[in-house]
């Protein structure tokens, strides 16, 4: 017996029947899909901007916060240079000047017993002529502090002696003579005029002038300068009959 078949022939599920949807059915499904891919990604763009915006606004609060506390410790900050400047001035002025209380006291303690001095000036610079100074003229040529020196030793041996004294004063570089010469008797003026009349009253007796020069002090002399004429006590000239000790002239 065959078999029939009594499904109309436009029910039958077979590979002939014509399809219904067509190709728009894909159509929208991709059109769906790229909605929804676009809408994803400006969701997670607009995020990123208010993740953005966010950070932003927390920076300019911290900035903003941070410039508050400058302003208010700019006073300190301000004293803090002050500060500084009034020191480095302080101590700018401490090195610069010289210490002459120093030199005055070395100088009395290698000043030999066999010369005594009538005129003593002591500047920081030729530029400075304090009244009644010493007028030794290689002063001119030494640009910082000096001792100008006039007095009487008892012979050129004791001159000679204290110029290698004077060099024993922390901080004297060199020391020059400008005149040291023998005298011609009582009231002679075989040396220069700031002496002749107090000190030189022997023929053997050798009147000086010289200058002992402070090359390396650092003393600032814009500022000036200091000095005055220091007054060395004389000391008494040899007695009238004292001989020369011998072996000098």
């Amino acid at each position: 017996m065959r078999p029939v078949n009594l499904i109309p022939s436009e029910d039958r599920r077979d590979g002939t029947r014509p399809l219904r949807s067509g190709p728009l059915a894909y159509i929208v499904v991709g059109a769906l899909a790229l909605a929804v891919i676009g809408v994803s990604l400006l969701v997670v763009t607009d995020n990123q901007i208010s993740e953005r915006t966010a950070e932003a606004s927390t920076l300019e609060n911290e900035t903003a916060a941070v410039e508050a506390k400058a302003q208010e410790l700019a006073a300190y900050t301000q004293f803090h240079e002050v500060t500084e400047s009034r020191v480095a001035t302080v101590a700018s002025l401490a090195d610069s000047r010289f210490d002459w209380e120093r030199v005055m006291r070395e100088l009395a303690l290698i000043l030999p017993g066999d010369v005594w001095l009538t005129n003593l000036t002591g500047t920081v610079s030729p530029a400075v002529a304090p009244e009644n100074a010493a007028t030794v003229s290689l002063r001119a040529g030494i640009a910082g502090p000096a001792l100008e020196i006039v007095g009487c030793g008892r012979s050129q041996n004791a001159v000679a002696g204290f110029i290698q004294a004077l060099k024993d004063i922390d901080g004297v570089t060199r020391v020059g003579v400008q005149n040291s010469s023998l005298g011609s008797g009582s009231g002679g003026n075989g040396g220069g005029s700031n002496a002749s009349a107090t000190c030189q009253t022997k023929d053997f007796i050798a009147q000086f002038q010289m200058v002992a020069a402070f090359d390396a002090a650092p003393v600032n002399t814009e500022a000036g300068g200091e000095g005055a004429p220091v007054e060395a006590a004389p000391t008494e000239p040899a007695p009238a009959g004292e001989e020369a000790p011998e072996g000098e002239s």
